[in-house]
Parts: C-alpha cells; structure tokens; sequence
C-alpha cells in the first residue's frame, strides 16, 4: 500500500505580457512605481514589507507584499521572502518598507536586516539591488545610493 503524501505545484500567473514590463534604471524608478502601489489609507499608520521582483533585464516581474506590521515595524520571514523570489524565477529583487514617521533614514535593524537577506540571496545566486525606504509623502531613501548595500 502506498503512503499518501500531497503534491506540490509550483505555479505563477503573469497578468501583464514580458514586453510591457517596466524597466528599473534607478532608485527614483523603483520608488515611483512602489509609491504608485502602495496603499496610501496605510502608509502613515502601518509599516508594511515589500519585495520588487526583477528579470534579468531589471524588468519589473511583480511587486509582493511580505508583511504588514505596526507603527513602527514589520516582521520579515526570509522563507517566505525566498519562496516568493524562487518561485517567481527572479533574479534580482529590491527591498522596500515604508516608515509611518516619515523618518527617511536606515536604522540599524534596516541595515542589519539587508545584509542577511543579501547574504542568503548570494546562495541562490540572486541580486538584492537595493533597499527603498519609502515615507507617506513619497520621497524616499536609497541604500544603494548612500552606499550602505
């Protein structure tokens, strides 16, 4: 007698054909297009989580929300982050979190936490390109460009 066991599939569902995918060139890219998403009743209330998912041509696959947390933090499970990313075959990815105060600074948890996820994204041979703070008026502030990734 066999042992039932359940199946697995592994599955993603693109909406928007490869050739209309938007290409990220810069922070201000990846910030314009994060804000235009990012649900504007929250973003002074709740820090929320999220991962840009990139092709190799830095072509914008998905935006995926990881977590949703309080006023001043967010939870981040590098399981699921990674699931997210392998699953979705992306190759590289930008961080991004929103802080309610419009504080536009990495704390030293920010920087600690992009380390480690840029440390195990080299076991899967994936690109973290950046990291995006995003304040509710929508200005922002680059890891990559102050040098900090």
């Amino acid at each position: 007698m066999k042992n039932k066991v359940n199946e697995i599939q592994i599955s993603y569902k693109d909406g928007v054909p490869a050739p209309f995918w938007q290409k990220i060139k810069s922070s201000q890219d990846a910030s314009k297009l994060l804000y235009q998403h990012w649900n504007k009743n929250t973003i002074e209330v709740q820090e929320s989580f999220k991962v840009l998912l990139l092709n190799n041509s830095n072509k914008v696959k998905g935006i995926y929300q990881l977590s949703q947390g309080g006023i001043t933090g967010t939870l981040i499970d590098l399981r699921i982050l990674f699931a997210v990313v392998l699953k979705t075959l992306s190759v590289a990815i930008i961080l991004t979190h929103n802080h309610p105060s419009g504080k536009l600074e990495a704390s030293d948890e920010d920087i600690q936490l992009t380390k480690k996820i840029k440390k195990a994204a080299a076991l899967f041979d994936v690109n973290v390109l950046d990291h995006l703070i995003i304040a509710p008026n929508g200005e922002y502030y680059s890891f990559a460009d102050n040098s900090i990734m």
